[in-house]
This record gives C-alpha cells, sequence and structure tokens, in this order.
C-alpha cells in the first residue's frame, strides 16, 4: 500500500508542475498548455490545443495564428451532424468573450496546420505566434503528445491512477 501512496504522491507533483509549466499572458489573455499531437512521417497536416481564457472586461479575438513547422495555421471547428463528425475552419476570427475560456481540444476547435515543412515528433516542442484582434502577439511552445493522444500527458495521470483501483 505505501507504494501506491507514494505512485500518488509523484502523480499530484508532476501535475501540480505541468499545470504551471507552459503558462502564457499577453494584455488580460492566458494561455495554458499548448500541445499537439504527432504525425506520422510524411504527413502534411497536424492538428494541435489550447486553453485560452479572457480575463478582461472586454471580448478578444484569436485573429491569426503562424508557426515555423507549418505553411498555413487555421482553427477549425469539429461538430456532430446526424453521427457524422464534421470539420471545417473558422470564419473570421475565434472570439473569447470577457470572463469566458476557450478550450481548443480533440474533437472540438483546433488549429489546423497544413503545408508542414518540419516533421512533429512526440517529446520535440516546436514554437507558434497567436495573435489576438486586442491583446496583440504572443509566442508559444507546443509540447508534442503522441499520435491519438486525446490530452496533454499531465492530464492523463489523474485518469490512470483512477483505474488503478478496478
Amino acid at each position: 500500500m505505501q507504494k501506491l501512496g507514494i505512485f500518488f504522491a509523484a502523480c499530484a507533483i508532476s501535475l501540480s508542475s505541468a499545470a504551471h509549466a507552459h503558462d502564457y499572458k499577453v494584455g488580460t489573455i492566458e494561455i495554458d498548455g499548448p500541445w499537439a499531437r504527432a504525425v506520422p512521417k510524411g504527413a502534411s497536416v497536424a492538428a494541435g490545443y489550447v486553453t485560452i481564457r479572457n480575463t478582461g472586461t472586454e471580448a478578444d479575438r484569436l485573429v491569426s495564428s503562424s508557426t515555423p513547422v507549418a505553411s498555413k495555421v487555421e482553427v477549425h471547428e469539429m461538430t456532430m451532424d446526424q453521427g457524422v463528425m464534421r470539420m471545417r475552419p473558422v470564419t473570421g476570427a475565434l472570439e473569447i468573450k470577457p470572463g469566458e475560456t476557450v478550450e481548443l481540444k480533440p474533437q472540438s476547435f483546433h488549429f489546423m496546420m497544413t503545408g508542414l515543412k518540419h516533421p512533429i515528433e512526440q517529446g520535440k516542442p516546436f514554437k507558434a505566434t497567436l495573435v489576438f484582434e486586442k491583446a496583440g502577439p504572443v509566442e508559444v511552445e507546443f509540447n508534442v503528445e503522441a499520435v491519438g493522444a486525446m490530452a496533454p500527458a499531465g492530464a492523463h495521470d489523474m485518469h490512470d491512477m483512477h483505474d488503478m483501483h478496478h
């Protein structure tokens, strides 16, 4: 039982450090945990995810994004339409209302990076610039998780621990 307690403590420590390792702030915009999935060699597209929070009293909008690893970055949205998953680019800018958090995550809003210039490999972070209408530009670093990952590494720890009891 003592080993399990040590395991829980180690997970809690890794979770708390991961939560603050890659936070960015520009104006009233806070950006947490940018991450992307690794893609197989030869792939020309990749997806990226991030949490964006607006702590201000006015709405702001993510107007553009860029990264040296891709020729184009767009925000896309995945929706279910009569049981079929559809993906479409977000027209215009992605609005973040005052006090709201917008989560770009699998099967929802996400960055679609096309025309990849470099392979996106697990464990090899890459930089990107996000440009907000009011807050301005901010450079962030995307951690790269495994192909098919549904969440950044730190988010899996608690879920895995829960499964151990069954």
